[in-house]
């Protein structure tokens, strides 16, 4: 499968920066306490010196939203949600290896990070506004379609698997415990979100093959 933005994605947001990797070799017999409790550590310094909203990489995606016509404090990125849960109780839900970890990341540095199994994408995902037939399939089951001009995760199958940009991923292709190959994407558009999304996939880069010894790795350069 391959990754990337439309063309009027990357027109519209010209800001935008992200990284893309491939990890193969999942399981749910991992590890990841350790990570997950230092990476939830350098997000809980960042709360008590100010609210996730006054992060300028939360801000960044408010801004975003707006521009989208969507109301930021109604429909929120997934980092912001992630670090409104965190201070709000302390923790953060343990959902699968994977997912908790990249969860902590994603609070540690406030930038999303969406993982999508890719046995349930078809072909190529693309970042772009929907068309308006698209399915979206919720956590639940239950089917959706994204407005015309909605920004989503598309596949070639007309699969979204993700409503308004960074705001709610799809069912269809979540993480679950049979889920063996996963493509990672981080996404922001503070200044500064280009060395920043560098130390981010470091990180996740150096937490990977500790958690799963066989994993491979794989480069995954957005088009």
């Amino acid at each position: 499968m391959t990754f990337g933005y439309s063309t009027a994605i990357k027109h519209r947001f010209p800001e935008l920066a992200s990284q893309a990797i491939l990890f193969d070799g999942v399981t749910t017999e991992a590890d990841v306490s350790g990570p997950v409790r230092e990476f939830t550590r350098i997000a809980n310094v960042r709360l008590e010196a100010g609210s996730e909203g006054e992060f300028p990489e939360i801000q960044a995606w408010r801004r975003t939203f707006a521009k989208m016509g969507l109301k930021p404090t109604q429909y929120r990125c997934a980092a912001e949600a992630l670090l409104r849960r965190l201070r709000k109780e302390q923790n953060l839900p343990a959902i699968h290896p994977l997912v908790d970890l990249c969860n902590a990341i994603s609070v540690a540095f406030a930038i999303p990070i969406a993982l999508f199994d890719t046995a349930r994408v078809h072909t190529h995902l693309e970042v772009r506004q929907a068309e308006g037939t698209e399915v979206y399939q919720t956590f639940s089951g239950e089917t959706e379609t994204p407005e015309a001009g909605e920004v989503i995760f598309a596949d070639h199958a007309g699969h979204a698997h993700a409503r308004r940009w960074s705001n709610r991923q799809s069912g269809r292709s979540i993480i679950r415990p049979q889920t063996a190959s996963v493509l990672v994407v981080a996404e922001a558009l503070h200044d500064g979100a280009a060395e920043d999304l560098m130390r981010l996939k470091a990180a996740l880069e150096h937490a990977l093959p500790v958690a799963w010894p066989l994993g491979r790795i794989t480069k995954f350069p957005t088009a």
